[in-house]
């Protein structure tokens, strides 16, 4: 078993604090990784439900706050759902993962996740304008 920390990244040069999640297996595909990530940020943000999800992708029924995403209406996420968003964001170039200096393309690419694995999510900015 071992972590693995999740960073996430904007091209405007903008790097959070990374955060970690404990995974069993030494090889994981892409997108089982976007999977539990997702799902951990979720079960985190449904346990205290604060006024702003800071997560992966944008919840359906939401808009786009400083720092996260604001619901109009106080409720659960369904991780499940906002999962499919993740993986059809990912898809869609909405963010890219870095998994060292390596980018990864396939969501059915394995990985291997050795001691001290970061991976990174690069959010991708809309330029201004563009």
């Amino acid at each position: 078993m071992g972590m693995v920390t999740f960073v996430d990244e904007t091209t405007s040069g903008t790097r959070g604090a990374g955060w970690g999640i404990e995974i069993a297996e030494e090889r994981l595909a892409v997108r089982e990784l976007i999977r539990r990530r997702v799902f951990q940020e979720v079960a985190e943000y449904n346990a205290s439900m604060p006024t702003v999800f800071q997560g992966l992708v944008q919840p359906e029924d939401t808009e786009r706050v400083l720092n996260g995403y604001a619901l109009r209406t106080p409720r659960r996420i369904d991780p499940e759902a906002q999962s499919e968003l993740a993986l059809r964001a990912f898809e869609g170039n909405g963010f890219l993962v870095l998994v060292g200096e390596r980018q990864v393309t396939d969501l059915d690419e394995e990985i291997e996740l050795v001691l001290g694995t970061e991976v990174t999510f690069l959010k991708l900015v809309a330029l201004v304008g563009g």
